[in-house]
């Protein structure tokens, strides 16, 4: 039985110190991430407008877009005034009302591209949203590495002491 403990020992150690250096890069590098879509969002300088704003928007009024919730918040923003713009319709069925003009409505062109233009905006802010998000689950899984590690090694220590 005790070369099972001893085995059981070594295994949970060797995990448990993996574990416990991996943990801590883990958190690092998610806060890393974190800073640099903050980095990005306040080089783009958007500000969300200082009035206007749907009322589940408003304690936003007049801030910078510094975080992924707040470019969320502004891709919803975004999303609404290009609905407003097409009249409710996507980028998708503004460009086939176009093709179906035979391309030539200048009117719809500009339409297009404003619902392009838009949704281009609308995708780059989700993506810092979702890119903060995934920060933010790296940075836990590393804590809890971390934390894990850390118990697996306490338990390695105990099994040995008490051959």
């Amino acid at each position: 039985m005790n070369v099972v403990r001893a085995a059981a020992a070594g295994l949970l150690g060797a995990a448990g110190a993996a574990m416990t250096a991996a943990g801590p890069v883990m958190a690092v590098r998610g806060w890393k991430a974190r800073a640099d879509i903050q980095a990005e969002l306040r080089e783009q300088s958007i500000s969300f407008p200082g009035k206007g704003l749907p009322a589940e928007l408003a304690a936003h009024e007049g801030k910078p877009v510094l975080t992924g919730p707040q470019a969320r918040a502004y891709a919803q923003v975004i999303g609404h005034n290009v609905l407003t713009a097409t009249g409710g319709r996507t980028y998708a069925e503004v460009s086939a009302e176009l093709l179906a003009a035979g391309g030539d409505d200048e009117k719809l062109a500009a339409l297009r591209q404003t619902a392009f233009t838009g949704q281009m905006l609308r995708a780059s802010l989700l993506n810092a949203y979702q890119a903060w998000q995934l920060s933010t689950l790296v940075t836990g899984l590393g804590a809890l590495l971390t934390v894990t590690g850390a118990a697996l090694l306490a338990t390695s220590t105990t099994l040995s002491a008490a051959e």
